[in-house]
């Protein structure tokens, strides 16, 4: 792996994480071999629970499936998606609490995690006890928690419990204990998985005040793994969603949330169409679309100056002469951003299938998730206006640049960025 640049902290390279399925192991040798000896007869398990399903030797699951990621000093991340999706894995195997099958990771600085709750508490030592444990495992030394413990305990809000032991907390304490500990750790990646979600409303306000105090003022960097999108919104600078162990969007909060809730990434690099589904409103129906994909692409992700190779198939139900083409690109709340149009380009006989081979410059669209629709149009002749006559949902994409801290251009200022010479003093 290259070394790291100035600004990144955390670089992962085609990182993997392969888990074995069913039981390994029965926990008694005898056990052991009855289950052994029964597959070799081709007999049920014997030591199989009853509707538990049967796996056979090499039968596996890829928790995270090639993730490739950078991430900067002072970003705040969110990361998102479905249960199984690989949030938790992932943060595991940053956390040095499990390895890897494949892939690498470098990264800069301490870190520290907050996976499950209560995670480095002793039940039977007091807060103030735990706290000195639980700091001693992040890291800290006794004289800097000694220093901070007053800071600790007035943060946690457990004052009046500090001297009692933790197993008579309540799930909230305990959350409040150890983020405190966390937070004035001198950490410079933070790890939080989830562990809010027991705590009231008022300390989720204002541990998220303190995570965005402690990116923006002292530069620390927040990976913050959670279902509750209002969270996310309130914390996160950028958003990653994760979808059966791959990356499936890395950009703004908002339009990361959009494509979490709408499921709407089944189709990002091609489409067949089935006849009939696809079809919106038209004049007529001259030709049917078939397939969209994006040419040499295994993802919808263009970077920088990339731009999108788009082939599309037709069918022609009728002889069809200068066929025009108009590309609608719009944003995730379903807004027009842009449009290509391509006139006069296209003549067929009825029966023909055609594939088209296009080529699409998006790098003035600025870094979000966006739609795409596909209208073609034509005239019969010269003295009828233009008629409609194919109209499909297209492939969705993203644009990206290669480092989140050169891309000052804020998507509320809209969505096309122009050139920095589009502006001059007369």
């Amino acid at each position: 792996m290259n070394d790291l640049n100035e600004n990144c902290v955390i670089k992962i390279e085609n990182l993997t994480k392969e888990y074995r399925l069913g039981v390994i192991g029965s926990g008694t040798l005898r056990r052991d071999l009855q289950s052994w000896y029964a597959r070799k007869k081709g007999r049920e398990d014997p030591n199989l629970r009853i509707g538990a399903k049967a796996y056979t030797k090499g039968d596996s699951f890829l928790a995270l499936d090639g993730i490739n990621l950078e991430i900067s000093q002072g970003e705040r991340v969110g990361i998102i998606g479905a249960n199984g999706a690989g949030k938790s894995t992932l943060l595991k195997i940053l956390s040095r609490i499990t390895s890897p099958t494949g892939g690498e990771i470098a990264y800069r600085g301490r870190i520290a995690s907050m996976l499950e709750v209560g995670t480095g508490f002793h039940a039977e030592l007091t807060g103030r006890e735990n706290i000195y444990l639980n700091g001693a495992i992040l890291g800290m030394s006794k004289d800097e928690i000694t220093s901070k413990i007053d800071s600790i305990i007035e943060f946690s809000e457990c004052e009046k419990f500090i001297d009692t032991p933790v197993k008579r907390y309540s799930s909230g304490m305990f959350v409040k204990l150890a983020f405190a500990v966390a937070a004035h750790l001198n950490a410079e990646i933070l790890i939080m998985d989830e562990v809010l979600a027991v705590g009231d409303m008022n300390f989720q306000k204002k541990c998220i005040a303190k995570m965005r105090e402690l990116a923006l003022d002292e530069k620390r960097t927040i990976l913050y793994v959670s279902h509750n999108m209002n969270t996310i919104r309130e914390l996160c600078s950028r958003c990653i969603v994760l979808d059966h162990g791959k990356v499936i969007y890395d950009g703004g909060v908002d339009d990361g949330i959009k494509l979490y809730f709408g499921g709407d990434n089944e189709d990002f690099c091609f489409h067949e169409y089935a006849d009939g589904k696809h079809k919106q409103p038209c004049d007529r129906n001259d030709i049917c679309l078939c397939s969209a994909k994006y040419s040499g692409k295994t993802d919808n992700i263009f970077y920088d100056e990339e731009q999108i190779h788009l082939e599309l198939t037709w069918l022609n139900h009728t002889d069809i002469s200068n066929l025009c083409l108009r590309i609608e690109v719009s944003d995730y709340r379903r807004l027009p951003v842009t449009a290509f149009v391509l006139e006069n380009f296209y003549s067929g006989k009825k029966g023909e299938t055609h594939t088209q081979k296009l080529r699409l410059d998006v790098s003035k669209i600025v870094t979000g998730g966006y739609y795409t629709r596909y209208v073609f149009y034509n005239k019969k002749s010269e003295s009828e206006p233009f008629e409609t006559v194919e109209v499909a949902s297209g492939l969705s994409f993203r644009r990206r640049k290669s480092s989140f801290n050169e891309n000052k251009w804020q998507k509320s200022w809209g969505c096309i960025e122009p050139d920095s010479g589009s502006i001059e003093i007369e």
